[in-house]
């Protein structure tokens, strides 16, 4: 063995680099460090000498998975773009560690027979357990049948509260939206917002609602002006709301691609965005949020943290007779342009 570490100090040492460091293959180097008993004594202890003086760390939660598994997860969504799965399934990744365990996504598109297909190559493929991403926070039907692996569902809550959901603050994120825009001295807000069927509409709407009556004021309008989740409604709101409230300072917006439309119309009706008007969204889509004119501020979710708490109370569950709890987690404000202090 070699006397020193050659991994460079920027990069984490892996498995591979203690296995060429102690002189052995990798499957060797993976039997000794997990203490199994194929391999000789003296062997042993050169791999963990290696693995000390690269202060190798092995991922505890892939180290579980691993242990006597396929080492595989399925992920079922259901939503076509890829906007919450994706940084969701990087999260899941990230939990496990690259290259340690496998993830099979895998797109229902909304159809419960899909679905029921999916899950039923996911279980032939003896997945140790399943992770199923809603596309709408409204709680869903848990998956049907007899599931013999545990199931954690994340953004969109099963209906069954017995289940393991990981679910997203929407009324935190509203108030949140609000406290940022009376920071700024704004007073007079609006919300647009899309569909009053979603969930995340309504939860966002009752979060900004109770924000301005702790603040002892109301929304422009009295209500959540409630549409559709694109562009045009956020241009055709703003108009309605600027031409009835021309004194409107602030407009929250349920999502980015409103919170686009609510600026485009604003500039054409000659209004400053930020001068006169804030404007904030709600969900931080970078391609959205970070392109915008003027840069958007936005309330994230924390998709990939949710992504990563999904796949450690996964393995939790896997790896015990007892299931965690669910849980919902905060959101944070990310500011941009669109909104600052009065001076």
């Amino acid at each position: 063995m070699t006397t020193g570490p050659e991994v460079p100090a920027n990069r984490t040492a892996t498995l591979t680099d203690v296995a060429k460091l102690a002189g052995v293959s990798i499957a060797t180097a993976s039997k000794a460090i997990n203490g199994r008993g194929e391999v000789r004594a003296t062997t042993r202890v050169r791999v963990l000498e290696a693995a000390e003086l690269l202060s190798f760390a092995p991922n505890a939660l892939a180290r579980g998975l691993l242990s006597g598994r396929t080492g595989t997860v399925g992920l079922l969504t259901s939503d076509l773009e890829g906007r919450f799965s994706i940084p969701i399934l990087m999260g899941v990744e990230d939990a496990f560690g690259a290259g340690q365990v496998s993830v099979f996504l895998c797109d229902a598109r909304g159809d419960a027979i899909r679905e029921k297909h999916h899950v039923r190559a996911l279980l032939s493929r003896r997945v140790d357990g399943l992770i199923v991403v809603g596309s709408r926070t409204d709680p869903r039907p848990p998956l049907a049948g007899n599931i013999p692996v545990p199931v954690v569902y994340v953004y969109a809550p099963s209906a069954n509260p017995d289940d393991i959901s990981i679910t997203v603050d929407n009324v935190g994120g509203g108030q949140l939206a609000i406290e940022h825009l009376l920071s700024c001295g704004r007073r007079n807000i609006a919300h647009i917002t899309g569909e009053a069927g979603f969930q995340a509409a309504r939860d966002r709407a009752d979060g900004a609602a109770a924000a301005l009556a702790a603040a002892g004021l109301r929304m422009i309008g009295h209500r959540p002006y409630f549409g559709s989740w694109d562009e045009s409604w956020g241009r055709a709101a703003a108009h309605m709301v600027v031409e009835q409230h021309p004194e409107v300072d602030a407009i929250f917006c349920g999502s980015d691609q409103i919170a686009r439309g609510v600026l485009e119309t604003l500039r054409d009706l000659g209004r400053d965005v930020p001068g006169s008007t804030s404007v904030i969204g709600f969900d931080n889509w970078d391609a959205v949020a970070a392109h915008s004119r003027p840069r958007l501020t936005s309330i994230d979710m924390n998709l990939k943290r949710l992504g990563a708490v999904a796949g450690q109370r996964l393995f939790a569950a896997i790896d015990s007779a007892t299931a965690p709890s669910s849980e919902e987690f905060p959101g944070r404000i990310v500011i941009r342009e669109s909104t600052v202090p009065i001076g």
